[in-house]
């Protein structure tokens, strides 16, 4: 193992490996930013080497775009991601402007982000997360860069931190090319911030090649808390109703995921608050299913958590005693744990959550930073072969994955229940598959389990609604024979082996009544529903309007901000007025926006909001026009929380 400076190990892996360096990165936080930028910097140079980087979830600053978006986000991004080092082949990725000897392949990119990147389009590669080791190191894999977190008090102790997930599957295939006789390299970078988890994602110094000399002390990146809006609120109490005492839970990341960790810690602690808000949604049509799978009682025993991506709601659901359920190593004790007769001494070791990577908020990394051992113990961060999978130790992985809850998200399900939540029907990839697939055939594989898909009903934008169920769309990323549960903020569908007449029936039942019409015509037309179908009234009122009065009677179980909260006060405001202004307007429309500021309030109304966005004396009409938008946005939004 050597320990230099970053120059000094740009020299040691152009002169330790062959021409082509293939160089796998951990997925988000984990990257060594300023090491990647110095590689690509030297090989950019030397035509005559070649550099491929395996990766997926490359992050970068939030773009600002223009007009009111980039008078809001500005401070805001230099407030919170500081001199966070930008990753110099992703603002070349965005130009299509990579070097003609560097690619890029990801197997999931950050949302949204690259839909009109045309190389990262193409270098996208479409591959299960459990299944990304295997491909990489296929590949030719020979030099492995990542951030770690050095042990208190000790030289000789890493841990790889936020991303043990690729990595540790990685290890025991780089030995056997090693033994092998191929030179593949491991170089870590300690973060002065990252958190040191114990457990398996523990490594000596001697594991390392390459230990970087200098401490890395710049920003963090971390994703802010959005906020979470009616139907996610609705969206998470529907799925909370499903999640069974004792059981077991996956949350995926976003404003929905947050929305049910808002709901479970409602069911716990504000159980009656929570009921009658469930009593005035009425569950009636789903009363036998969740007395099945669920339940609405307090959790008496606990959950345990096992997620790919370790998640802030995850914590808070640890830190209000929700997860509380221990697994242990060995099938012996689970068996034990399982049946209640585990003695108090063999109870030594036990786990709340198993995850494979972590991403989230900077509080989120400032807790775990300031967790006690005894508590940090509890958290193992591990192989994602473990998490996703239940091949290897699946004796042990099915006692301890009882009552399973596997619950995602997807922007799109089909009336026949194909889940989309990675591709544009056009080809372009928004995100990847990640996880999603693992969770789904767990969710079908594990006795007492169910796999959960998340989906709000409807989207608005430019003023145009739609619905987010369709009768057909071009791509899926869960089959419909996959199709287990779905929920919108309108309730639950049940889909497990029902017949396509019934599943179309189940989702209908839960979609926005604005569409219901037509979505019945079109599989009546295919022939998938009786001519004389008729929808239960009772579900003819899916609408906002009613969702909305609900929220009206009990505000305080529908936080706009659950988890806490980067964004000030005037924030959240303008957040929320800038939000209702992209989704009721074409903001390239001057028209239709010239109207919506004549009904603006007058600039006193809002001194602070306006000072913040460099508004409180407009200078021309541009400005002027902004000013009255922001104004109107802020009249329109003032009362939803």
């Amino acid at each position: 193992m050597q320990t230099c400076s970053i120059e000094r190990a740009v020299n040691l892996v152009l002169k330790r490996l062959p021409a082509h360096i293939h160089l796998g990165l951990p997925l988000g936080l984990g990257k060594p930013n300023r090491f990647v930028n110095a590689l690509y910097a030297r090989v950019s140079q030397l035509p005559e080497r070649r550099l491929t980087i395996y990766t997926a979830l490359s992050l970068g600053r939030p773009a600002v775009g223009d007009g009111l978006q980039e008078r809001f986000l500005e401070p805001f991004i230099e407030r919170v991601f500081g001199d966070y080092p930008e990753l110099d082949y992703l603002a070349d990725l965005h130009r299509d402007r990579l070097p003609a000897n560097i690619h890029v392949e990801q197997f999931f990119l950050q949302p949204g982000s690259l839909l009109n990147s045309h190389v990262a389009q193409q270098d996208y590669v479409s591959s299960n997360y459990s299944h990304a080791a295997r491909d990489i190191n296929a590949k030719g894999l020979n030099l492995v860069a990542q951030l770690v977190a050095q042990a208190p008090g000790r030289a000789d102790r890493f841990s790889l931190s936020c991303n043990p997930d690729i990595t540790l599957d990685l290890l025991p295939m780089i030995a056997r090319r090693r033994a092998q006789g191929e030179t593949i390299l491991l170089l870590g970078q300690v973060h002065a911030d990252l958190p040191y988890m114990p457990g398996d994602s523990e490594l000596d110094s001697a594991d390392f090649d390459i230990l970087l000399d200098e401490s890395e002390h710049r920003t963090l990146f971390s994703t802010p808390n959005m906020p979470v809006g009616v139907q996610d609120h609705f969206i998470g109490l529907h799925a909370s109703s499903l999640v069974r005492d004792g059981g077991t839970l996956q949350i995926g990341i976003g404003a929905m995921g947050d929305a049910l960790t808002a709901a479970l810690m409602a069911r716990q602690a504000d159980n009656d608050g929570y009921r009658a808000v469930l009593n005035e949604v009425d569950l009636l049509p789903w009363s036998t299913l969740i007395d099945r799978e669920g339940g609405l009682e307090p959790f008496a025993q606990g959950l345990y958590g096992c997620s790919e991506m370790f998640v802030n709601g995850l914590l808070a659901l640890v830190e209000a005693g929700i997860v509380r359920r221990r697994v242990y190593p060995d099938a012996e004790r689970q068996r034990a744990a399982n049946a209640g007769t585990l003695d108090e001494a063999a109870q030594t070791g036990g786990v709340l959550v198993h995850g494979g990577f972590f991403l989230g908020p900077r509080q989120f990394y400032q807790r775990l930073r300031e967790l006690p051992p005894d508590t940090l113990a509890r958290f193992n961060m591990t192989a994602i072969s473990y998490i996703n999978e239940l091949y290897g130790q699946e004796t042990l992985k099915r006692l301890q994955r009882r009552d399973a809850r596997f619950i995602n998200t997807a922007f799109c399900v089909t009336l026949l229940g194909a889940g989309v939540a990675d591709q544009l029907e056009d080809g372009r990839v928004l995100s990847g598959v990640g996880g999603q697939y693992n969770f789904v055939v767990q969710g079908h594989a594990l006795e007492g389990a169910r796999s959960i898909l998340l989906l709000r009903s409807w989207r608005e934008s430019g003023g145009e609604v739609t619905s987010n169920l369709v009768w057909e769309y071009g791509h899926c990323t869960i089959p419909r024979h996959l199709r287990d549960i779905v929920v919108t903020e309108y309730g639950i569908a049940d889909l497990r082996g029902q017949t396509d007449a019934k599943v179309i029936e189940a989702l209908l039942n839960i979609s926005d009544s604005r569409f219901q019409l037509e979505l019945i015509e079109q599989a009546q037309k295919a022939g998938k529903l009786p001519k004389d179908f008729r929808l239960d009234p009772r579900f003819a009122d899916n609408t906002p309007q009613r969702l909305q009065a609900i929220v009206s009677r009990h505000a305080r179980l529908f936080p706009e901000y659950p988890l806490g909260s980067d964004f000030t006060e005037q924030e959240r405001d303008l957040l929320r007025a800038l939000n209702w202004l992209k989704s009721k307007f074409k903001l390239s429309e001057i028209l239709e926006l010239g109207k919506a500021a004549l009904d603006a309030p007058a600039p006193e109304a809002y001194p602070e909001h306006l000072a913040r966005m460099k508004l409180a004396d407009p200078q021309g009409l541009r400005e002027d026009l902004y000013q009255r938008l922001l104004l109107a946005g802020l009249q329109a939004t003032r009362q939803l929380y």
